[in-house]
């Protein structure tokens, strides 16, 4: 404390400034009464205040310093608050599922108070005091990230990864990098999925035709072998992030845009409502809320049939696979809400998780017998480049062994782990410091699209297994690397997930899996 108030008093001489000019809402002073600083309070989490003060945001150890003002919280009945914004998918259900859950796991009365369509607030009360409120503000990814950058909510629920212009507005607001890796958490898994009513006789759809219908270069269901009616096309508002995150990342890749004339939804469940009532309608919604609706299944050029399941969603196999993100600032947080963040990584929270309709983290494994299909796919794929010895090879290597769901895949154009999959790691690592593996091998297992010469991709796809590999076990410090075995292979192009002739294909191909004995 003496340094900083050294700190403080150095800084207000340079700036030629004094304290007593500052009267704002709270005036904090040290203990042997030195130094005092004056700010606005920006918070208090039961040990820490948190003020902004004529030379930036401080963060003061409450121990070491007095508080005064009108804004001073009253520490005999303290009462911890954090506040929640954001995405209408994961807000509406399943957060409040799992701050209930906490809650229990806690031993805490829990109340909800309702303030207006979108915004509510949880009580959770312990021995009849109340030590927690938890607000929530159910809109979009958009006002997430709005009012996260105001300082107006502590914890931002996104469908989608931050821009690059939200990120430089965090780092002018003091919020840190939101961007970097331990600014943001994988809570659950979505997909993106094309939905038509169960009456519509087309059941198959090109991830490519998928485009060409929402930029309004297919227009007539009798284009696709279906009748000759006129599509009516059905999506999310513009702000949602389900919504962006199609946009970005389907039509992107084609540099396409959605087209005019779409009906837009508030809601994923209104969306998938109006779509089942119409045979003639088209529309995109999230996996976990398709209700009366059919999920397109998407075939490829090369005879590959991609549909969303829990299993292709939770291996990331399904393309159009969605991770449900938590954000948070680089400043501390109370400690209701650092307990309730932990919460969620456990295997009582992943469960809360599937009950609510979504796909969990909790690792799965998958017996070589049980993927049947994918081997077939490699065996009608395989060519000159994957005779299919090389093939008989893989198999043999892989025999008694079992995939884990936690798949790895890198940015476009990057060596760069995406954000699943540096949550898988963090995922793995914790697995492997508390002994779940010991006494068997894990094994790092990389693929390659099938673009270029077989042997230069299997030599990228050993390089990607190495990434993996290293990444995990430098998060796993604390691990008993004695008691288990960890090696690495690299199959190449021999066992591709999707066709190679679009971006999206080759972006599935190029994966880490795990196998574990």
């Amino acid at each position: 404390m003496r340094n900083l108030c050294a700190a403080v008093i150095v800084a207000l001489f340079h700036i030629g400034i004094p304290l007593t000019a500052f009267a704002q809402d709270v005036t904090l002073t040290s203990r042997d009464g030195t130094v005092q600083v004056s700010g606005h309070l920006l918070g208090f989490d039961g040990t820490f205040y948190r003020i902004d003060s004529i030379y930036g945001e401080l963060t003061l150890d409450g121990s070491g310093v007095i508080c005064n003002g009108p804004g001073c919280p009253d520490l005999e009945s303290y009462v911890a608050e954090f506040s929640i914004a954001g995405s209408r998918t994961i807000g509406e259900t399943l957060m409040p599922a799992l701050i209930e859950a906490f809650a229990a796991d806690k031993g805490y009365a829990i109340s909800r108070k309702a303030r207006s369509d979108t915004e509510f607030t949880y009580v959770l009360a312990e021995n009849g005091k109340d030590v927690a409120r938890v607000g929530f503000r159910v809109t979009s990814s958009d006002e997430g990230f709005a009012d996260l950058l105001a300082n107006e909510a502590d914890i931002s629920l996104s469908m989608r990864e931050i821009r690059m212009e939200e990120t430089a507005l965090g780092k002018d607001a003091g919020l840190g990098n939101l961007g970097a890796p331990g600014r943001s958490r994988v809570l659950a898994l979505d997909g993106i999925v094309p939905i038509v009513s169960p009456l519509n006789p087309v059941k198959n759809i090109s991830l490519e035709n998928i485009m060409r219908i929402f930029a309004g270069q297919i227009s007539n269901w009798s284009e696709l072998g279906g009748v000759d009616a006129p599509m009516v096309l059905h999506a999310r508002e513009a702000k949602s992030g389900l919504q962006q995150a199609f946009e970005d990342v389907v039509l992107g890749a084609e540099k396409l845009t959605l087209t005019a004339g779409v009906t837009r939804h508030k809601s994923n469940v209104s969306t998938a409502d109006a779509v089942s009532r119409d045979p003639f309608a088209i529309g995109i919604t999230s996996f976990s809320e398709i209700g009366n609706a059919r999920a397109v299944r998407m075939p490829g050029t090369c005879g590959f049939v991609v549909e969303p399941s829990v299993l292709s969603l939770k291996t990331e196999d399904y393309p159009l696979t969605t991770p449900m993100l938590l954000y948070t600032p680089a400043r501390r947080l109370p400690q209701a809400a650092r307990e309730f963040l932990s919460y969620l990584r456990t295997p009582p929270a992943q469960l809360v998780i599937r009950r609510a309709g979504f796909v969990d983290q909790a690792p799965a494994l998958i017996p070589l017998d049980a993927q049947g299909a994918r081997l077939a796919n490699a065996i009608s794929a395989s060519g000159d480049e994957v005779p299919v010895d090389e093939l008989r090879s893989m198999v043999e290597r892989l025999r008694g062994l079992s995939r884990l769901t936690s798949t790895f895949r890198f940015k476009v154009g990057s060596s760069d782990l995406d954000a699943q999959s540096r949550s898988n790691v963090e995922q793995l690592a914790r697995l492997i410091e508390a002994g779940f593996y010991d006494g068997k091998s894990i094994v790092f297992v990389g693929f390659s699209d099938g673009d270029g010469a077989a042997a230069t991709n299997k030599r990228l796809a050993r390089a990607r297994a190495r990434v993996v590999r290293d990444a995990v076990l430098l998060s796993a410090p604390t691990a008993d690397r004695d008691r288990l075995t960890v090696r690495i292979e690299a199959f190449g192009e021999a066992l591709p997930m999707a066709c190679d002739d679009t971006p999206w294909g080759r972006q599935v191909n190029r994966r880490v899996e795990v196998w574990v004995d």
